[in-house]
C-alpha cells in the first residue's frame, strides 16, 4: 500500500496533526455550546493546564487503539469500535481534568466533547473510505463501465460480503458485483451494500442471463464438498469464469480476498466424500523415524514427502534420479519446515550398489517406494525399460531394505496390476510379487498399496486436456466409453500413510477410489469450466484405444479376496500363492530384459499368468540391440 517508510511516516504525522486540531476544536466548541455561545472566561483561563494534558493523554489512547496503524481505505466495524473506545477514553480524561480545577463546567460539556471528537476523529478517517466507495460506484478514478466484469457471488454470508467489499473499495479490480445467490429464503429480495440477493441456486442460470454475468465467485466455506459440487455443476452450464474460496481455513484466518479465490478444477465437480484418516496413527509410526521416499520428486512421492514432513520424522531422505523434481520438493520442504532433518540424494533405483550405500549410511526405518515408470503407451514401446526400472529397481530397494533391517516397506502400486493388459501393469504386478515373496523370508513388513489414477499427476489426462483446450483443441480421447477411478494426490497419499499403520506384512492394500468417472464427461466439464462449449468451441476427437489400454480398470483380482480395515476406504487383498522358483524366474527375466529380448512379453506372461497382450504387437522391437 505504501511505497516506502517516509510515505508511511508522512501519513501518520498527517493524522496526528488532524487529531490535535480535532481535540482542540472539540474542547473549545463543546465549551462554547455548553455556555450558550458565550465563553466563560473563568473556565477558559485554565486552558494552559487542560490542553497539554488532554492532547498528550488523548494521543496516547489513540496510539494504544492503533488509530495510526489501520488501512482506512478498508476500515470496518473493528476500526469504528477503536475510534469510539479511544474517544471515550479521551472524554474520561477530560472529565477527570474538569474535577481538578476550581471552576467546573456543565456536565453537558463532557458529552458534547465526546460527540464532537467522534465526529472529527471518525470523520477524518471514514470520510476517506466513503469517498473511495462513492468513487468506485460512480466509475471515477479512471474506471469504466465497459471494462468491468460483472460478478455473481454465490453465498450471501460473511465470506461473500467481504469479497463484495473488496470490489467496492478497490480502484484496480475492474469488477462489479451485480447480484448474490443464496439458498436461505429469508435473505431473498434483500440487499448487501445495495447489491440484491436474487434467489437460490435454482436461479443461477436465470440471473446469469438477466445480469449478463461474466464471473461467478462461490463463497461457501462452510458447506461440504457434495453440496459445493452440486452448485458448481450448475455454474459450469454457464459460460462464466468460475472461482471458489478453497475452504473454511481461509474464512477462520480472515484470509478472504479475491487473491485467495482459486479456479474451479474438474475434481471440484465430482462431489466425493472427504477422505478421513487417523492422523494419530500416522504420526505414531512415522514420528521420530528415519523415512526414505524413492521417487520422492514425483507426483505421489513429493506429496508423500509433504505429509511425512508434517508428521515430525527423525529424518526424511528423498531419493530421485530427476534432479529438478528433487530440487523443487527440497526447496519447498526447507521453506515450510526449516527444522526438518532433510537429505536429498540423486540416485537411480536401478543402481544396486548406490542403493546399498544409501541404506548402509542412513539405515531408514520406513521406506516408501514410489520410483517407477508409469506411462502406459511409452512402456508398451519400451518394455525392457519398464522391467529394468520397475521390477529390478524395486528388487534392489527390497533387498536393501531386508539387508539393513528396515521395519516397514510400502510399495506404491496401481490398479493396472490387476489382470494387466499392458507391460506397465504387468511390471507393477511383478513388483507386488517381489514384495510378497520377500515378506515371507524377512523381518521387514513388506506391503503394497494399490490405487487408481490421481487427478493432476504428471502424465495424467487433466493436464493434457488443459493444454489441448489452451491450444484451441481438439481434445483427444481414446474411446467414448472409457472410464477411470480417480482420487486427488493428497487423498491417495493420506490413505497410503494410513495403510502403512495397518501393515503387518504381506498385504496388498486396495484403496476405495469411489465411483468411476467417464473420461468423456471429464473432458466436457473441463471445456465448460473454461467458459467454452464442447463440440462447438472445442472439438472432441476419439482416437481409439492405445496398445495395452483397457476401457476400465479393476482394483482387485478375484482370487485375492477382500478384508476390511478400520478405515472403510482401505481394504486388504490376501496374498496369492507364488511359485517356489519365483526368484529363479526373476533372474531369467533379468537376463531377457538386459539382453533386449524381443520375446520379453512371453517371459512376463509366464510369471504373471493374468497378463494378456496382443501377440501380434510389434511394440518392443524398438529397444532391441
Amino acid at each position: 500500500m505504501y511505497k516506502n517508510k517516509s510515505q508511511l511516516l508522512f501519513r501518520r504525522l498527517y493524522l496526528i496533526v488532524v487529531d490535535i486540531i480535532s481535540i482542540i476544536l472539540s474542547f473549545f466548541l463543546s465549551a462554547f455550546i455548553a455556555y450558550d455561545g458565550s465563553m466563560e472566561l473563568s473556565f477558559l483561563k485554565y486552558t494552559y493546564f487542560f490542553i497539554p494534558i488532554l492532547l498528550i493523554g488523548s494521543l496516547f489512547f489513540f496510539i494504544i487503539m492503533k488509530l495510526y496503524d489501520s488501512l482506512w481505505s478498508y476500515a470496518s466495524i473493528n476500526e469504528l469500535l477503536n475510534v469510539i473506545i479511544a474517544s471515550i477514553c479521551s472524554s474520561i480524561l477530560y472529565c477527570i481534568l474538569c474535577l481538578l480545577i476550581p471552576v467546573h463546567p456543565p456536565i453537558s460539556t463532557i458529552f458534547l466533547y465526546l460527540l464532537l471528537l467522534l465526529v472529527f476523529i471518525g470523520g477524518s478517517r471514514f470520510g476517506y473510505r466513503f469517498v473511495r466507495l462513492y468513487a468506485s460506484r460512480h466509475y471515477l478514478f479512471g474506471r469504466s463501465d465497459d471494462n468491468e466484469s460483472k460478478v455473481m457471488i454465490v453465498g450471501a454470508g460473511s465470506a461473500g460480503e467481504k469479497i463484495l467489499r473488496e470490489t467496492l473499495v478497490s480502484t484496480k479490480l475492474h469488477k462489479k458485483v451485480v447480484c448474490f445467490i443464496d439458498d436461505d429464503a429469508t435473505k431473498h429480495n434483500r440487499r448487501i451494500h445495495n447489491v440484491p440477493i436474487a434467489g437460490g441456486r435454482n436461479e443461477i442460470l436465470t440471473q446469469v442471463e438477466k445480469y449478463k454475468i461474466d464471473e461467478i465467485y462461490v463463497a461457501l466455506p462452510s458447506i461440504d464438498d457434495k453440496e459445493t459440487s452440486k452448485i458448481l455443476n450448475i455454474c459450469k452450464e454457464t459460460k462464466c469464469k468460475i472461482k471458489k474460496l478453497p475452504g473454511m481455513y481461509q474464512f477462520l484466518n480472515d484470509e478472504i480476498t479475491l487473491e485467495k479465490l482459486k479456479d474451479v478444477e474438474v475434481q471440484d465437480l465430482l462431489g466425493r466424500d472427504p477422505v478421513q484418516v487417523n492422523l494419530k496413527e500416522i504420526m505414531g509410526y512415522v514420528k521420530d523415524k528415519v523415512v526414505m521416499v524413492t521417487g520422492g520428486g514425483g507426483s505421489i512421492g513429493s506429496e508423500l514427502c509433504r505429509q511425512i514432513a508434517a508428521s515430525n520424522p527423525k529424518q526424511l531422505i528423498i531419493v530421485d534420479i530427476y534432479e529438478n523434481n528433487a530440487y523443487n520438493i527440497q526447496l519447498e520442504l526447507q521453506h515450510k519446515y526449516p527444522n526438518l532433518n532433510l537429505e536429498t540424494m540423486i540416485a537411480s533405483v536401478r543402481d544396486a550398489v548406490k542403493i546399498n550405500d544409501l541404506f548402509a549410511y542412513y539405515h531408514p526405518d520406513i521406506v516408501y517406494h514410489a520410483a517407477a515408470h508409469k506411462h502406459v503407451p511409452l512402456m508398451e514401446d519400451a518394455p525392457h525399460e519398464a522391467i529394468k526400472n520397475n521390477v529390478f529397481g524395486t528388487y534392489n530397494v527390497v533387498k536393501a531394505s531386508h539387508t539393513y533391517g528396515v521395519k516397514k516397506f510400502i510399495l506404491i502400486s496401481t490398479d493396472k496390476a490387476v489382470n494387466p493388459t499392458n507391460i506397465m501393469g504387468a511390471s507393477k504386478r511383478l513388483c507386488e510379487m517381489v514384495v510378497q515373496s520377500y515378506n515371507k523370508i524377512s523381518k521387514t513388513e513388506f506391503v503394497a498399496v494399490r490405487f487408481g489414477n490421481v487427478l493432476g499427476s504428471n502424465g495424467s489426462v487433466i493436464p493434457l486436456f488443459k493444454k489441448q483446450i489452451k491450444e484451441g483443441g481438439p481434445i483427444t480421447i481414446t474411446h467414448p466409453d472409457i472410464i477411470r477411478y480417480f482420487m486427488t494426490i493428497p487423498e491417495a497419499v493420506s490413505l497410503v500413510l494410513q495403510a502403512g499403520a495397518y501393515a503387518k506384512g504381506g498385504e496388498i492394500f486396495v484403496l476405495d477410489m469411489g465411483k468411476p468417472v467417464k473420461i468423456l464427461d471429464m473432458a466436457r466439464n473441463l471445456i465448460k469450466l473454461s467458459g467454452l462449449e464442447p463440440d462447438v468451441d472445442i472439438k472432441i476427437e476419439f482416437i481409439g484405444l492405445r496398445p495395452g489400454e483397457k476401457l476400465y480398470e479393476e482394483m482387485l483380482m478375484k482370487e485375492e479376496g477382500m478384508k476390511t480395515t478400520p478405515n472403510k476406504m482401505i481394504h486388504i487383498g490376501q496374498p496369492i500363492q507364488l511359485p517356489d522358483d519365483f526368484f529363479d524366474q526373476l533372474e531369467d527375466l533379468r537376463q531377457s530384459a538386459f539382453d533386449e529380448d524381443s520375446d520379453i512379453r512371453k517371459d512376463v506372461q509366464y510369471m504373471v499368468d493374468t497378463y494378456h497382450y496382443d501377440e501380434n504387437t510389434t511394440h518392443g522391437v524398438k529397444n532391441k540391440g
